[in-house]
C-alpha cells in the first residue's frame, strides 16, 4: 500500500512538474509612442513595462511606469510628465487588462505566427476606456512574441490642449507600438 501512494506522488509530481506553464510573463516589453505633427515628431519609448499572459484563457495584464518613458529631448519628456499632460506623478502607471477573444484560433503549443483579437480596458491619468485591437503572436519553441500596433485617443484618457504650444505640438492621436516576449 506504501508502494502504490509513493507510486502515485511520484507520478503527480512529475506530471505536474511537465505540464506547459499556463501564465507566461515578460519583462521585456517595449512600448513606444509616436506623435506627429507638422511642428515636429515626438517619439518615446518604456523599456520597463511588465505584461502577462495566461495561455489557457488568453487573459493578459500589462502594466506600463509613466516615468519610465525616454525622449529625445529633456524638455518633452518634462511636458509628458507635467500635471497637465499626464500628470504621473499622481498617475504614475497605465494599465491594460483584457483577454484575447480569438484564443481558439491561436495554438501557444505550436510554433507558427497567429493573428490574434485583443479586448480589455485601458487605465491612463486614472481614466478607464474600453480597448480593442489586433496583434500579432510568434510561437517559436515555446516562447511567446506579442506585437501590436494601435492608434490611441489622447482627449479619451482627460489629455487635451485647448490652444498654446502644446496643441500645436502633440497630435490628438498617437501611435502606440506593443513588443512583449513571453
Amino acid at each position: 500500500m506504501k508502494k502504490i501512494i509513493l507510486l502515485s506522488a511520484i507520478a503527480l509530481f512529475v506530471s505536474s512538474a511537465f505540464s506547459p506553464d499556463q501564465k507566461k510573463v515578460s519583462q521585456k516589453t517595449h512600448i513606444k509612442f509616436f506623435s506627429s505633427t507638422p511642428a515636429e515628431d515626438i517619439e518615446a519609448h518604456n523599456y520597463k513595462s511588465v505584461a502577462s499572459l495566461e495561455t489557457e484563457t488568453g487573459e493578459f495584464v500589462f502594466s506600463v511606469p509613466m516615468q519610465s518613458f525616454d525622449f529625445e529631448k529633456r524638455l518633452m519628456q518634462k511636458h509628458f510628465n507635467q500635471e497637465k499632460f499626464l500628470n504621473t506623478q499622481e498617475f504614475p502607471k497605465a494599465k491594460l487588462v483584457g483577454k484575447i477573444t480569438n484564443l481558439e484560433d491561436i495554438y501557444f503549443t505550436k510554433d507558427g505566427n497567429y493573428s490574434a483579437q485583443m479586448k480589455g480596458l485601458m487605465t491612463i491619468k486614472g481614466v478607464s476606456q474600453e480597448f480593442v485591437a489586433d496583434a500579432e503572436i510568434g510561437v517559436t519553441t515555446g516562447k511567446i512574441a506579442l506585437n501590436s500596433k494601435f492608434m490611441l485617443t489622447l482627449a479619451d484618457y482627460g489629455v487635451a490642449f485647448e490652444k498654446g504650444k502644446p496643441a500645436t505640438n502633440i497630435a490628438k492621436e498617437v501611435e502606440v507600438s506593443v513588443e512583449a516576449y513571453f
